[in-house]
Order: structure tokens, then sequence, then C-alpha cells
């Protein structure tokens, strides 16, 4: 992780961090290699040539990097949590009421080889 990335996970409300956190260790216990830098002024996990963004906001965290119908479907069982195309809005109360295994879902539907 550059030092970029480390002040804006630093700087997440404390509210929020531990929500960023278990989603950053679910990214990196399935892909171990992935480079993780900023881009569009948010972590990013890159994998080859896909791309997992994930950002703190003030609800939560957001999580975006997957073409629209490809999140495994999750936005099927979760339709209150999409916001826009190919966004995922987490609030810490929503991601209490799922699993890891869904969200591990959710990252491989980002990063996995085409």
């Amino acid at each position: 992780m550059d030092d970029a990335v480390r002040a804006y996970v630093e700087a997440i409300a404390p509210e929020h961090r531990p929500l960023f956190d278990r989603v950053h260790r679910l990214v990196l216990d399935g892909y171990p290699d992935a480079e993780v830098v900023m881009s569009y002024q948010m972590p990013t996990y890159k994998v080859g040539r896909r791309r997992l963004f994930v950002a703190a906001w003030k609800h939560g965290i957001s999580v975006y990097g997957w073409a629209q119908g490809a999140e495994a479907g999750f936005v099927a069982r979760h339709p209150e949590l999409k916001t826009s195309k190919g966004t995922i809005r987490l609030r810490p109360a929503d991601a209490a009421g799922i699993t890891d295994d869904e969200l591990r879902e959710l990252v491989h539907a980002a990063l996995r080889s085409a």
C-alpha cells in the first residue's frame, strides 16, 4: 500500500473504518498480489487489467468496478444498496447483514479475469 492510500485509509471516519478494513481484508485474502493504489482519489485494487474501487463517504463505503449486471447477483439480493450504474453503497448497518462470502463474490466479480 503506497503512502497516498495509507493516508486515505487513516483519514476514514472511525465509524466506517471497520467496514473498510473488512472489505480490504477480503480483497487481499482473495487476491494477495493485488496492487493497491490511488485512482480517481480513492483506493483502487488492481489485478491485471481489472479494478475495484473502494471509497469512504459520509454514509459508509461505496464499491465500484464491475460491468452493470456482473456483480454476482449481489444487487438482486440487495437492490436497496445500488445507487447508480455499477455502484454499491454499504452502510455499516447494511454490511452487518451481509456475509463475508457475499462480499467475496462481489470482489471476485470485479477482479476475476475476463
